[in-house]
């Protein structure tokens, strides 16, 4: 058995020891500009040499409190030891022997805890990818073929990935769409989270240009990600079940960024007792590894051999990290998500109170945002880019989303103190700047 190497603890708080960047830093981001593509999109001249729980360090030793967790994907934290044992334990055995065409433990295990834990009626059938997109494209896949229909149903705001298909689903900002076209047919978007939504899909856009036998699935987001965090209205997520059970449309949930225990349940739509049809996954299903996967009600995945396939997906390296991941989530992370994310929505609270350019906030867990606004009460992204650029500078990691939001998708190992932390340089830059 590799033994794990012995490193210095990291601070548990922030700690900034040169001007940022720092000279190696700097370095780093020079040589990446000259050789990289500029779609990537990198907010702040962060470069990190490791990471610890929910504290991360640059190549030039200053210390930062993540509250972005790699975009959601590091729930458990950074190098947790048994995720990083789980990895180093299976590399030493075999990297790669692709899960298409032959079999291996890690992977099977994987799909087991999967379908015994998926909230439908009589377990899952569990495909497994690479990433996101990968999980959105082959959901589009699977229910065209299941139900011989054409038309997808997804909304504005949602985020679903960027190659072609998962693409086509997005509606949340025009340049991830800008100069790419023709894009997927059959796909229309209408708006995210309200009965007022539905009311017009179903009174106005299925009598007249859409017809409800022809769709085979309304893919939707129980909390919206990209789009703003945004958590729809009461009872809006039971009404999308009752469409497509009415016209025989499969509930396809991404739980691409709210899964894997980030709002305190394993799934998202688990706070509102709706059993979907398809679940895509990925983000925090490794701990960082490339993981992805969709989940079926197993009546569901009847496409042949041959019909969609991968030559990485669930990589036995990743499946090792997975069932570790999974097993810490379930023995005490996925609680602590609900504990911690409430501090953070009371911390929150008060700063709107106190701030009248801070909206109330929203979320579940730790999947929580506020807005940024302008004099007028209306969102104000000048704003929270400069609160979060100017976060950066007081060792504080945070990362945007929708028109003018500031999301808080921390490791789900944070402690109390470490969001105290936080919301004091939250509440020092909103003094500074508001």
């Amino acid at each position: 058995m590799l033994s794990i190497p012995t490193k210095r603890p990291l601070p548990r708080a922030p700690r900034i020891v040169t001007s940022l960047p720092g000279p190696r830093a700097h370095a780093m981001v020079e040589r990446d500009r000259a050789v990289s593509s500029p779609s990537y999109t990198r907010g702040y001249p962060l470069v990190i040499a490791r990471g610890e729980g929910c504290m991360v360090e640059d190549v030039d030793g200053n210390v930062f409190l993540d509250l972005t967790a790699g975009i959601a994907v590091t729930n458990t934290g950074h190098t947790h030891p048994e995720v990083v044992q789980a990895i180093q334990d299976q590399a030493a055995q075999f990297l790669h022997m692709s899960g298409t065409d032959f079999y291996y433990e890690p992977m099977v295990e994987l799909a087991e805890k999967l379908a015994a834990r998926a909230p439908f009626p009589n377990g899952a059938k569990v495909f497994f990818t690479n990433s996101g997109t990968e999980s959105n494209e082959g959901a589009i896949k699977l229910a065209r073929y299941y139900t011989g229909r054409s038309l997808i149903i997804a909304f504005l705001g949602a985020f679903h990935g960027r190659t072609y298909g998962a693409m086509s689903l997005t509606g949340s900002k025009a340049v991830q769409r800008q100069q790419f076209g023709p894009l997927v047919p059959g796909v229309t978007h209408i708006p995210y989270g309200t009965h007022e939504s539905l009311d017009y899909l179903e009174q106005k856009l299925f009598p007249a240009v859409l017809p409800p036998l022809e769709v085979a699935a309304i893919v939707v987001e129980p909390i919206q990600g990209e789009g703003g965090y945004i958590v729809p209205e009461d009872g809006f997520l039971q009404r999308v079940r009752n469409l497509c059970d009415r016209y025989n449309i499969l509930m396809v949930v991404d739980e691409v960024q709210s899964g894997m225990g980030r709002t305190g349940k394993l799934f998202a739509i688990e706070h509102w007792d709706v059993q979907p049809d398809i679940i895509t996954l990925a983000k925090g299903i490794a701990s960082g590894l490339p993981l992805g996967a969709i989940l079926s009600r197993p009546e569901l995945m009847t496409w042949p051999p041959g019909s969609h396939a991968t030559t990485f997906g669930g990589n036995p390296v990743a499946c090792a990290a997975a069932n570790v991941t999974l097993r810490l989530l379930e023995t005490g992370i996925m609680e602590n998500a609900l504990n911690v994310g409430e501090l953070l929505q009371a911390g929150l609270t008060r700063l709107a109170k106190k701030f009248k350019q801070v909206s109330l906030p929203r979320g579940k867990g730790l999947m929580v945002a506020i807005d940024l606004l302008d004099a007028a009460g209306n969102p104000d992204g000048k704003l929270r880019d400069k609160i979060v650029d100017e976060a950066f500078y007081k060792g504080l990691l945070l990362l945007g989303c929708g028109r003018a939001a500031i999301r808080f998708c921390p490791p789900l190992v944070i402690d109390s103190d470490q969001i105290q932390i936080a919301l004091e340089i939250i509440e020092e830059l909103l003094i500074a700047n508001c």
